[in-house]
């Protein structure tokens, strides 16, 4: 608003400079989507390394490749990812005689009247140990929550199998700020309390039913090693037996707590895919929870590991949800490409599509990695090599930019042994026509990814967006702008807003110019932005709409080198 002046004097206004940067959005954030150990489940978690990978979702498993593909993520220059875990709950076998009850989707941990579960599903939470206190608990305390002194109780949460233990203080089951459901939802990330809220419940000191024989095991080893040093040569068969009795105990009651929970089945397309998953934002769609990721990578889910595959109904809607969500979808060449001419007849095969998409937003490699899975006393193993291609692209990112193929000899597979397949100069050649990226193995430069196009990449296609660098560069634009030009909705649609949507536009392609994202040597045949009564016309206006047009000249990557040498012959001089 102009200043109205009223008196005499000096009067000061800030005019707005109509500058709102542009800030590019990240670059290589990768979602994981599978089965884990243990973990919440249709929740996209930001995992920033691989030892949050392991505190949250258990490390590398023996039923699942999700943990090796998050690994290799990390290992070859992975920043950050997001993982989704899916848990396809055991239903019990209603042909068995008698008929087997469906296990409990997380393992029960009652004290007294107070009933705790697992956060998670999974056979994990057995190995979890709750204990009952009230120690420090004061009249003052219970007073500020609006209950009684019996009322207020404190949990210790303790998971045995990796140490990491919780205190909760001054619990009750009554409605106040520190209601047992409330607290635990909000604070802890082994437990949630599954029993009643009833005001007549009865706190009671103590601890769970495996952590009390666990207890009395403590007691009777201890009573065992008090005996013998007081009296060496005494006879300790009684305390012996104490000992072992109390093990057995414990043994028995663990393996009925473990009959009681299950790891769950292996996935199947529609725990990728279920009903309304879209609207529900569950299975592949909990990514819907997320605000951004890159590049998608859905390792093979299908055990054991001679079936391993991704299907591909499955691949086709991952596809398109990636194009929907402006990212890019990193897909493992199919298992039966045990060599190079199957992999050339399935992939061209017109009767049955083996991979399930063509897209521009997908990428295709062969063949697979070979690895040592140190579950398995470090045993080579065909792997998935979506994870590690994964961090090789955010690895090239981050040196060179999103502009610039993430393949050749500085794209080393690091923690690769072998290749699952060796492939020749010939046969690669058959492959990449085709739009198949292939994985080479060279005497110096290691196992590298030596391939950068995209399922439109056919030579026979003549695609705009045959490679995977062009293609990001375009979605990198896309959603940065998309971002970046939210202030634009409402404001007044005329040449001072068009003026600043250039200026704006204009800073931010002039910033990737300037870093080598685009091709020539001037900002006038790299790039272009239009905004004004050419691109929004008066009927435009009265629709409320403002279109902007921006071109770019990509970087594509030279894929064939072609030197020609010519011999001068000697020339007789006269």
């Amino acid at each position: 608003m102009p200043v109205v002046p009223t008196y005499p004097g000096v009067y000061v206004q800030e005019l707005p400079s109509g500058v709102r940067t542009i800030t590019g959005v990240a670059t290589s954030i990768t979602a994981f989507v599978g089965s884990a150990a243990r973990g919440p489940t249709d929740i996209p978690v930001v995992i920033n390394s691989f030892g949050d990978f392991e505190t949250t979702f258990g490390g590398l498993w023996l039923n699942s490749t999700l943990g090796f593909s998050v690994r290799d993520f990390f290992l070859n220059g992975g920043a950050q990812a997001l993982v989704v875990r899916l848990y396809h709950a055991d239903p019990g076998d209603p042909n068995a005689n008698p008929a087997v009850p469906a296990p409990a989707a997380a393992a029960p941990l009652p004290v007294g009247e107070l009933k705790f579960v697992a956060s998670s599903p999974g056979i994990w939470g057995v190995r979890l140990r709750t204990r009952v206190d009230v120690d420090g608990v004061t009249d003052e305390v219970a007073t500020l929550l609006g209950v009684t002194k019996a009322d207020v109780f404190n949990l210790t949460v303790t998971d045995t199998s990796t140490g990491q233990s919780e205190k909760h203080l001054n619990l009750t089951v009554k409605d106040s700020p520190r209601r047992v459901d409330l607290v635990l939802s909000a604070e802890s990330q082994l437990v949630a309390y599954d029993g009643k809220l009833d005001p007549a419940t009865k706190i009671a000191v103590g601890t769970d039913p495996l952590g009390k024989l666990e207890d009395a095991i403590a007691a009777a080893v201890k009573a065992l090693n008090d005996k013998q040093i007081a009296d060496p040569s005494g006879d300790v068969t009684n305390e012996k037996k104490a000992v072992t009795d109390a093990r057995k105990l414990r043994d028995d009651a663990l393996k009925a707590a473990l009959s009681a929970v299950s790891d769950g089945l292996a996935l199947t397309v529609a725990d990728f895919l279920p009903t309304k998953g879209l609207a529900n934002k569950k299975g592949l769609y909990a990514l819907e929870k997320a605000d951004l990721f890159n590049l998608l990578c859905i390792p093979p889910y299908h055990l054991p590991v001679d079936t391993i595959d991704v299907d591909p109904n499955l691949v086709a809607a991952a596809a398109t949800y990636c194009e929907q969500r402006r990212a890019m979808l990193l897909l493992d060449a199919p298992k039966p490409w045990i060599n190079k001419d199957t992999a050339r007849t399935q992939f061209t095969d017109a009767d049955q599509d083996y991979v399930g998409t063509r897209s521009a937003n997908a990428a295709l490699f062969f063949p697979r990695l070979k690895l040592a899975n140190p579950l398995r006393g470090n045993q080579i193993e065909i792997s998935s090599a979506v994870g590690a291609i994964a961090g090789v692209f955010a690895r090239t990112d981050t040196a060179r930019g999103i502009w610039k193929a993430p393949a050749g000899l500085d794209a080393t597979l690091t923690g690769v042994s072998q290749l699952s397949v060796p492939l020749t100069d010939p046969e690669n050649g058959e492959l990449n026509p085709l739009g198949v990226n292939c994985l080479r193995a060279f005497p110096v430069g290691g196992r590298v990814v030596w391939g950068a196009r995209t399922l439109r990449g056919a030579d026979q296609l003549a695609d705009e967006y045959k490679y995977i660098p062009v293609r990001r560069t375009a979605l990198y634009i896309e959603e940065s702008l998309y971002r970046g030009l939210k202030w634009v909705v409402f404001e007044p649609n005329d040449e001072p807003l068009w003026a600043q949507i250039r200026l704006n536009v204009g800073a931010f392609m002039h910033d990737l110019f300037r870093k080598g994202a685009f091709q020539g040597a001037s900002p006038r045949v790299a790039y272009f932005i239009k905004c004004d009564d050419e691109t929004t016309t008066p009927n435009d206006i009265n629709l409320g709409i403002v279109n902007v047009v921006v071109g770019f000249a990509p970087l594509k990557p030279a894929e064939f080198v072609i030197i020609t040498i010519q011999q001068i012959a000697g020339q007789v001089e006269v």
